[in-house]
């Protein structure tokens, strides 16, 4: 018998190492360097206005923004916190043990992955429009610290709205991996007793979880930088 080929070794954000563990994804390690990918990533215009952002003056900063503190920094923390709870308490999420202690249905329709899809998405885009106001309001803050960081607050807006649409267009591909391992993991059960699909399904539901989590701390890390930043100035 021949043997199955050996998936190359995947290093990079756990997000990226998860949705390779659980999917038949492979994802070899990219020899390229971060500007010849950019150069791939970004059309003519895009690359026109990078250009103008690093080498141009920056714009006039708005006067009513509010000053960087610990208050700027308490509210990123808890809007974080806000939506690892949402992911961690989400009732899609929940497993065979917990909805029964809750008095929930066991959802003999969960074998449908429609449901979870839903939920997965829904989960997406607030975490994209949390990061996304919060990504802005810090950059009204940088470009008030400083030239340099005024700069740095029209590079990263102009990256943001580059690579926004490869990113929305590579993230939105996740559900559907997952609906893929879900598929996977409802055939190799078929036909078990009921304790068994039971475990299964608890066991997706915990893996997507996983999945969404780690999603969020990748679209976290724009606006760590940009904290990261404003403690330094």
């Amino acid at each position: 018998m021949q043997a199955a080929p050996l998936r190359s070794t995947v290093r990079g954000p756990a997000f990226i190492r998860l949705l390779t563990r659980l999917t038949d994804v492979d994802a070899p390690q990219s020899g390229a360097s971060l500007p010849d990918r950019l150069s791939h990533w970004l059309d003519w215009k895009q690359a026109i206005a990078l250009s103008t952002a690093l080498d141009g003056t920056p714009a006039e900063p708005a006067d009513d923004v509010p000053a960087f503190g610990e208050s700027v920094e308490d509210e990123c923390l808890r809007s974080r916190d806000a939506l690892v709870h949402a992911i961690t308490t989400d009732r899609a999420f929940l497993t065979s043990a917990q909805r029964q202690a809750q008095g929930m249905p066991t959802l003999d329709a969960a074998n449908d992955y429609a449901p979870l899809r839903q939920r997965y998405i829904a989960l997406q885009r607030k975490i994209q429009a949390t990061t996304g106001s919060l990504r802005g309001n810090l950059r009204d803050m940088l470009a008030q610290a400083s030239p340099e960081l005024a700069r740095l607050a029209e590079v990263d807006a102009v990256m943001e709205m580059a690579l926004s649409p490869r990113e929305q267009s590579l993230l939105g591909k996740v559900p559907t991996l997952l609906g893929e391992y879900f598929d996977g993991l409802r055939q190799r059960t078929q036909g078990s007793l009921a304790d068994a699909s039971a475990l299964w399904l608890d066991v997706f539901r915990k893996d997507m979880q996983s999945v969404l989590l780690a999603e969020l701390d990748v679209r976290f890390q724009p606006v760590e930088g940009l904290l990261a930043a404003l403690r330094a100035s």
